[in-house]
């Protein structure tokens, strides 16, 4: 019997009805200073003709249980950082400066400093400043030992450089680079897998071994991407964070047109593990996890940018094509939804 992410209590389409409805509302506070805001990717704000200030803002979600559980800290923080930042870079935005947000039943030291140093490491990694943040205690919010992190990062993009897919065209190839994990989508269901199935397949130090390996930090792409964008200007047209509705973030790069993958990653043991004891079909699992694949790139100099990736120490691959459409994802001839 599978087991889908609404039965570990997440409803991906109510998420989506909410956006849409509250939508309107949020434009209502808008300026002609804003480029992008709900949406896209990250919220782009016009500073003058040259330039535009980058935000993003995110969590690291119900993968802090697994931490919580295994009472490891010291890599929750760079799932922090690298869940704003590599929303923040689809726009080819330089990261500036990042924030953080930590609560808490009670502040337990040894803990909090553990968090902080992985989200110092996720800033140096970004190559951005850790500029500020809010410690809050509040019992009876949460249960002892629980907490809450949230992250906002600001980056800057001069017109001239700015990614928004408007240069995408049919034919051009969809470029993967490869994940570290589930990186810090899908944990719910990841959880309820571990919980239900996991623990009765398999032995308590492959059990343990597994949440471990399903702790792996979301990997940070600001290097690489930054690197491309500057060796291949013209030749990125479009760059997608793969994070929450797993391949169904692709056509945030543009709208107007379908993507076409044809090829699927190598996935690690425990990503194979996890998703074979869901009894998903692979449809469902393309909508859930970022299976393998965790930033894509649209380009018409394939070669060249994999070649550049491989330079940069990131393992990539044809992942499929852009094709005339509505906004749509194929996977192999199918349609994701």
């Amino acid at each position: 019997m599978a087991i889908s992410y609404k039965d570990s209590g997440v409803d991906i389409d109510k998420a989506d009805v909410f956006v849409n409805k509250i939508s309107q509302m949020v434009k209502s506070t808008y300026n002609q200073s804003v480029q992008a805001g709900i949406g896209g990717f990250c919220a782009l704000y016009k500073m003058d003709q040259e330039r535009f200030l980058a935000s993003s803002t995110d969590g690291v979600g119900t993968k802090l249980k697994l931490a919580i559980e295994l009472d490891k800290h010291d890599t929750i923080g760079i799932d922090l950082v690298a869940m704003c930042v590599n929303d923040l870079i689809c726009s080819g935005a330089k990261p500036l400066f990042f924030l953080d947000y930590f609560a808490s039943s009670k502040l337990e030291l040894k803990t909090s400093e553990k968090i902080i140093e992985g989200i110092v490491e996720g800033c140096l990694q970004a190559k951005m400043v850790l500029i500020g943040g809010e410690t809050a205690e509040m019992p009876g919010m949460y249960q002892e030992g629980d907490y809450d992190l949230a992250g906002f990062s600001v980056g800057e993009v001069f017109t001239h450089n700015l990614v928004d897919g408007t240069k995408l065209k049919a034919g051009d190839t969809l470029v993967a680079i490869q994940s570290s994990g589930f990186h810090s989508n899908g944990y719910s269901l990841v959880r309820k897998i571990i919980t239900d199935i996991a623990s009765q397949k398999l032995s308590t130090q492959e059990l343990e071994q597994l949440k471990k390996d399903c702790l792996t930090p979301t990997k940070i792409y600001v290097n690489s991407i930054l690197s491309l964008l500057t060796k291949f200007k013209d030749n990125v047209k479009g760059l997608a964070n793969i994070t929450g509705s797993g391949f169904l973030n692709i056509p945030r790069m543009n709208e107007k047109f379908d993507y076409e993958v044809t090829q699927t990653a190598s996935l690690p043991a425990f990503m194979q593990s996890v998703c074979a004891m869901s009894g998903l079909t692979e449809l469902e699992l393309h909508k859930t996890f970022n299976m393998g694949v965790g930033f894509v790139i649209a380009t018409d100099k394939p070669e060249q940018v994999m070649q550049a990736l491989h330079e940069l120490g990131e393992k990539s691959f044809v992942l499929g094509q852009v094709k005339p459409g509505t906004g749509k994802v194929f996977l192999k001839g199918e349609e994701i939804v």
